[in-house]
């Protein structure tokens, strides 16, 4: 098996495993009982709430678990546009975010609320001076991933962030779930940050929202206080313990893996370029842990599961030729309708070998030969 598609989800580390299966042996009271046990459980999860808000450099009060970036993001939207409804009615965004933003602010637009995408230039960087232009008196909300999920774009938050202070009435949001444990993070200037446990090789069903100080939400999860007061419900103690090992573990290693990976990216990327019939749509703002080509005369979900009977799994943006299940990145940034058809995302790990990028490229090539046979 030759498994690349990482950015879908990662392998469990055996360490976070561990500490997982630990936590739920040896505290089984619930954190937020007043006996012994219970005491016991608390101060575990504080100390894996101050690991995190450590790692982050953020304080430890602005930690929040929840079960996933997509519960993060729309804990972070929602929570903000409930808690300050009169701040305003217009967000802006980018046409490169994930599934749990874009669906989020169509919600938001059934509550009056003004969504604009900001656009994008070659590379996919935001247009940086547009989106100056569109910032109003009535934005309350600019939410933009720092790393895109379907190209890797790499957007500058930093610079963003450091802008938006000259509009004090504005929030900004960062969904980094793909950019933790692989770039650095830089929360100075950001409000509210996002990202999963397992995509940064520990548990599915974990993840954490950074809420500035500063900042109100509204619970979507009501109940009384638990971890915090932003999301009631027992604490999922075993799964914030691995969270805080996993993000540990992840930024420990996180410069050593990313030379690992953008050699195999350097490698992969040139041998797709001698295969005629592979467009290649990263760009020069591409992670190198995502890498995004096409095969435009064939469609991607028919490359996959071809790719799949030789137990190589990748994935793909489109599960099917309507157009409405285009790739919208790929058509913001000027791609044709087949380009944004056929886009096959390979996404890579330290765990990747060389030899498994080789007999990847070589099944590839063999797959798009027997499916042009057909």
């Amino acid at each position: 098996m030759i498994y690349l598609d990482y950015s879908a989800t990662t392998p469990v580390d055996e360490e976070v495993l561990d500490a997982f299966i630990k936590t739920t042996k040896e505290y089984i009271g619930n954190a937020n009982s007043l006996h012994l046990l219970g005491v016991k459980s608390k101060k575990l999860m504080e100390s894996a709430t101050m690991q995190v808000a450590s790692l982050l450099n953020v304080d430890k009060e602005e930690v929040i678990f929840t079960s996933g970036a997509s519960e993060s993001n729309s804990l972070a939207i929602l929570g903000l546009l409930l808690k300050y409804p009169n701040r305003g009615k217009h967000i802006l965004t980018t046409p490169l975010e994930h599934s749990s933003i874009t669906e989020t602010l169509k919600y938001c637009e059934k509550l009056g609320y003004v969504i604009d995408i900001i656009p994008l230039l070659e590379n996919g960087a935001i247009d940086f001076e547009k989106m100056k232009a569109m910032i109003t008196k009535d934005t309350v909300l600019v939410t933009i991933a720092q790393v895109s999920s379907e190209l890797g774009i790499h957007q500058d938050v930093e610079k963003i962030g450091i802008y938006l202070k000259n509009y004090p009435l504005t929030f900004f949001h960062v969904d980094g779930t793909q950019a933790v444990g692989k770039i650095p993070i830089n929360l100075e200037n950001i409000d509210l940050f996002t990202f999963s446990g397992h995509k940064i090789y520990g548990l599915k069903g974990v993840g954490c929202l950074i809420k500035k100080k500063k900042i109100e939400l509204e619970p979507l999860i009501h109940g009384g206080k638990s971890q915090t007061v932003y999301r009631s419900g027992t604490p999922a103690l075993p799964l914030m313990v691995s969270l805080a090992k996993a993000l540990r573990l992840s930024l420990s290693t996180q410069e050593e893996n990313y030379l690992k990976v953008q050699k195999l990216n350097e490698f992969l990327i040139e041998e797709l370029k001698k295969m005629p019939m592979v467009t290649i749509n990263s760009t020069s703002l591409s992670i190198p842990h995502i890498v995004n080509f096409s095969v435009p005369t064939i469609k991607a979900e028919t490359l996959l599961h071809q790719l799949e009977q030789e137990e190589v799994y990748v994935s793909t943006k489109t599960a099917c030729s309507n157009e409405k299940d285009l790739s919208l990145a790929l058509l913001a940034l000027g791609k044709d309708k087949e380009i944004a058809r056929s886009s096959i995302r390979v996404s890579l790990s330290h765990l990747t070998t060389e030899e498994e990028v080789k007999t990847f490229l070589k099944i590839l090539k063999e797959s798009i030969e027997k499916l042009h046979l057909k």
